[in-house]
């Protein structure tokens, strides 16, 4: 049986993005092995984690990839957002507030733990990539959570190579405190626990609508604006338009999760509304 147009484009989709995510493995290697530099070894430390995470559910949780995949994922956004706080707060009281978020801070300085917590989430974009490979964990002629997922491996290990913006590559990963109830959503469904009424489930959307606003777009739209006041402080390159293209492509993906998590919602209260035995 020939193979179908669709199944010809997955398969070129597969080969691209595996292809891409092969080049940073050799380039991250290459780094390591050849220009000394062992503190990228927290990448690979990140990623071997994960895979290990994946293996324990796989085994002993369930063997649905999708499951597998999800729950991985909610531990990577809990230890990601633990980390994030922790130095946040670890900074805050070593020096001012206000010295934390100075540009010269932001972008060329790194606070304790900053340069360990991003490599480390860098192995998990690496991992959670292969992952989506493996499995077809993904959708769309141009899967958006794979141009995402390539996007921050590059924007990542771009500024890992150089030791520069990692303090504002941090503040962006607040918004891993939203993803927490993002993927306690999209277990909670898959565990068929779906009755909006429930104060579990209405206690679940306050916090994840509070999350979205605050961690996604509050702190991105801050971040993009700093960018722009400073603009005229970072020095001629590749530095400032990355950062802005970078920012750009957040703020987006942002509005379009917004748009996601709100016909979610109305689908989610639908059902109970049109139940007549919720009224007798």
């Amino acid at each position: 049986m020939p193979p179908t147009h669709q199944s010809s484009s997955a398969t070129k989709v597969s080969t691209f993005f595996s292809a891409t995510l092969l080049l940073w493995v050799i380039s991250v290697f290459f780094q390591i092995l050849f220009n000394k530099r062992r503190d990228l070894l927290y990448i690979f430390a990140g990623g071997c984690f994960y895979q290990f995470a994946n293996w324990v559910i796989r085994f002993s949780v369930s063997r649905d990839p999708l499951f597998v995949n999800t729950s991985v994922s909610l531990l990577h956004s809990a230890v990601t957002s633990v980390s994030v706080v922790f130095i946040l707060l670890n900074q805050w009281s070593l020096t001012s507030f206000k010295s934390m978020f100075e540009h010269k801070e932001l972008v060329e300085g790194t606070w304790p733990w900053a340069y360990q917590a991003l490599c480390f989430s860098c192995g998990y974009f690496a991992y959670d990539q292969q992952d989506m490979l493996q499995y077809r964990l993904y959708s769309g002629f141009i899967p958006s959570i794979l141009i995402h997922h390539l996007v921050l491996l590059i924007c990542f290990t771009l500024a890992l190579y150089r030791h520069i913006t990692i303090n504002y590559l941090i503040l962006t990963l607040i918004c891993e405190l939203h993803s927490v109830f993002l993927h306690v959503r999209k277990l909670r469904r898959m565990a068929g626990v779906r009755d909006a009424e429930s104060r579990v489930v209405k206690v679940e959307w306050i916090l994840n609508w509070i999350m979205f606003v605050f961690t996604r777009l509050v702190s991105h739209i801050l971040i993009t604006g700093k960018l722009i006041k400073d603009a005229s402080k970072f020095e001629k390159g590749i530095e400032w338009p990355l950062a802005m293209l970078g920012m750009a492509g957040m703020n987006l993906l942002n509005a379009f999760l917004g748009i996601v998590l709100f016909n979610a919602f109305k689908k989610e209260k639908k059902p109970q509304q049109n139940n007549p035995k919720r009224h007798e």
